[in-house]
């Protein structure tokens, strides 16, 4: 039986062993995944980090796939990009690392399990994620949030997000958030 494909958005984050590199491998990974089709990525951004302060800024994006691959198989596969990028997962959270990709929306399914909570539990209250989430999702196609996310990234002014240009793609977004200013941040699917 084959599944109808659905709408993902992964966040992607780094701030270690050459974080935009990293990123843009992520990206390349993403692309190379089974019953998987990659759709649009955000630019990137420099964000302070959550959590622990005492580590170097990150580098985030936000990267859309229509994927048939159901939610924790999709998770799993997340995971082993993050680990053939060094990441090693352990007991302290929000700490330095060379990759995270988070699973933030799975269609507009809500999700729930002992691994995984969908849409991403922190995805409201961290501007480095829904600054490049509203450049490259239109609002009808981000279902329990509709415009919802675009005045939560106002109230988020505070949270310092500053988009950096790529080599071979210039900087479209805008350099200073949705409406004003944008935000830092890191977030997990597991964190």
């Amino acid at each position: 039986m084959s599944r109808r494909p659905a709408r993902a958005y992964i966040g992607l984050g780094s701030n270690r062993d050459d974080p935009t590199g990293q990123l843009a491998r992520a990206v390349e990974a993403l692309g190379r995944l089974p019953n998987t089709v990659p759709g649009p990525v955000s630019a990137f951004y420099r964000s302070a980090p959550v959590g622990r302060r005492a580590q170097s800024p990150f580098v985030n994006a936000v990267a859309a796939l229509e994927t048939t691959l159901a939610p924790a198989a999709l998770l799993r596969a997340l995971a082993h990009i993050e680990a053939a990028h060094g990441r090693r997962r352990g007991r302290r959270r929000w700490g330095p690392r060379p990759l995270d990709l988070d699973l933030l929306l799975y269609g507009a399914r809500r999700i729930q399990t002992a691994r995984l909570t969908v849409p991403h539990p922190r995805l409201l209250q961290r501007a480095f994620v829904l600054q490049p989430l509203c450049e490259i999702a239109p609002i009808s196609r981000l279902p329990p949030y509709k415009a919802r996310l675009r005045l939560r990234l106002r109230r988020l002014g505070a949270q310092r997000v500053m988009p950096l240009d790529r080599p071979g793609r210039p900087s479209t977004a805008p350099r200073s958030g949705a409406a004003g200013t944008s935000a830092p941040g890191q977030g997990s699917a597991a964190a």
